[in-house]
């Protein structure tokens, strides 16, 4: 996806002239602004269709859904009647997800091809659950994906083309789901309705408790998205702090925002890689960014980590997680994500063993994730006349399937949110306790 023209309001459509990475969806759409949906082909269904169908169910674990293909025939291995159904429209959408179930469904849904009753999240979650407890590596072409990803390096120029593919379309289209702050990261929901909002700050001061943030402290992040963070950190607990990012809009709004708030002293926004930190701090942070790293950078980045972070410093790394190495479905890393990895905590290990860092804490928040991606899918919803306005209907198709399928994938437990502690180990200047995790903050002070 390209950033949007300055003009916010100028609608960005697929064009068939496009290629993958011109299009803002990297899609082949209808060349046309108002989206139709193909209508469904004429033709019969064969038995080999059916079969082929039928097939690609069992291997998939017999999810609870109902599959009907374009003439009216149903196919399912559903144990029970179920509301979820998927209709497939022709023929050639079936063979495609033969070749790869996860692209081309996703490819399908953003195109209209492929239609889903009974709610995006419940059919995700439905295939999420026999997907992640069944081995499905061969049927997801996971083997040959991952040979194909360990011969990609994500060097600093890939990087930045890959973060520019997702934040870079548009601060005015995050603004109309995400949070007042703009904190597009897991929040922390003291109590399940708590509004979005609060829940967003509970998840800055949990970082900051975890990591011991006094009066006068220096921090670098790693990762600052649009600040909100780094601000907070400054703000509350008094300490300095350095923030690399390579979004250029997400800078701009960050730095805008500091000015404004008078921390812009306090707080300095670096246009640069994490790769390029230096200097000395008492903390290192990075919320939701290890997931662009890429797995073969783990050691540097552990090396980065062991050399800017003071000897008796605590740092933190909240990221998206899994429950045993895999490779994250190709619809997700080719259209929303490029580059991306989602690791086990065993390759999180990968960053500390080598550098020796004791690990102090593990927690897994992963239904607060779900619970956050139920705000922005909410609000998304509710803004769709907005968003049209910027973009069009593939891309909005696309963006409610990428958040419901998120929804799904955090319920199901496929997806995990993971926030590692860590010190050097000879630190013995570390908590007693986690008592001091769930103290109340007083609003607006500075806390030692």
């Amino acid at each position: 996806m390209n950033p949007i023209e300055s003009d916010s309001k100028t609608k960005h459509a697929s064009s068939s002239e496009s290629s993958d990475s011109d299009s803002p969806v990297g899609l082949v759409s209808q060349g046309n602004q108002l989206f139709e949906p193909p209508p469904p082909t004429s033709s019969q269904t064969s038995g080999l269709d059916r079969w082929l169908m039928r097939t690609m169910l069992v291997k998939a674990g017999n999810p609870e859904i109902e599959v009907v293909l374009w003439d009216g025939s149903v196919v399912s291995t559903a144990s029970s009647p179920t509301s979820v159904r998927v209709h497939i429209r022709n023929r050639s959408t079936l063979y495609k997800l033969l070749f790869d179930p996860s692209l081309y469904f996703g490819d399908g849904y953003s195109l209209g091809t492929i239609e889903v009753e009974g709610g995006l999240v419940a059919f995700n979650e439905a295939i999420d659950q026999c997907t992640h407890q069944h081995d499905t590596e061969g049927f997801y072409r996971d083997r040959f994906r991952r040979c194909v990803s360990w011969l990609k390096r994500n060097t600093i120029d890939a990087a930045r083309k890959n973060i520019h593919h997702h934040y870079d379309i548009g601060n005015d289209f995050y603004q109309l789901w995400l949070d007042e702050q703009l904190a597009y990261t897991c929040a922390y929901f003291p109590e399940p309705d708590v509004s979005l909002e609060a829940a967003q700050i509970a998840k800055m001061d949990h970082v900051c408790r975890k990591v011991g943030l006094k009066p006068g402290d220096s921090v670098v992040e790693a990762g600052c998205g649009w600040g909100a963070l780094a601000l907070h950190m400054a703000k509350h607990y008094g300490v300095n702090v350095r923030a690399f990012n390579i979004s250029r809009e997400q800078l701009a709004y960050a730095r805008e925002r500091a000015k404004r708030e008078g921390l812009d002293k306090q707080v300095e926004f670096v246009e640069d890689d994490w790769r390029n930190i230096t200097g000395s701090y008492d903390s290192f942070v990075s919320v939701g960014m290890l997931e662009h790293v890429g797995l073969k950078n783990y050691e540097e980045l552990g090396r980065v980590i062991a050399g800017c972070q003071r000897p008796d410093g605590r740092g933190l790394i909240h990221s998206i997680g899994c429950n045993s190495p895999r490779m994250l479905d190709s619809w997700t890393t080719k259209r929303i994500f490029p580059g991306a990895h989602v690791p086990s905590l065993s390759e999180f290990m990968r960053i500390f063993e080598p550098q020796k860092f004791s690990v102090l804490d593990v927690e897994n928040i992963r239904l607060h994730y779900a619970r956050t991606l139920e705000h922005w899918l909410e609000r998304y919803e509710q803004n769709l006349d907005q968003v049209r306005d910027m973009f069009d209907e593939t891309f909005i198709r696309t963006w409610r399937l990428y958040l419901s399928a998120s929804i799904a994938a955090f319920r199901a437990g496929s997806l995990q949110l993971f926030q590692v502690v860590f010190t050097n180990g000879a630190n013995n200047e570390i908590p007693w306790t986690r008592a001091g995790l769930y103290q109340d903050r007083q609003s607006g002070s500075v806390e030692g």
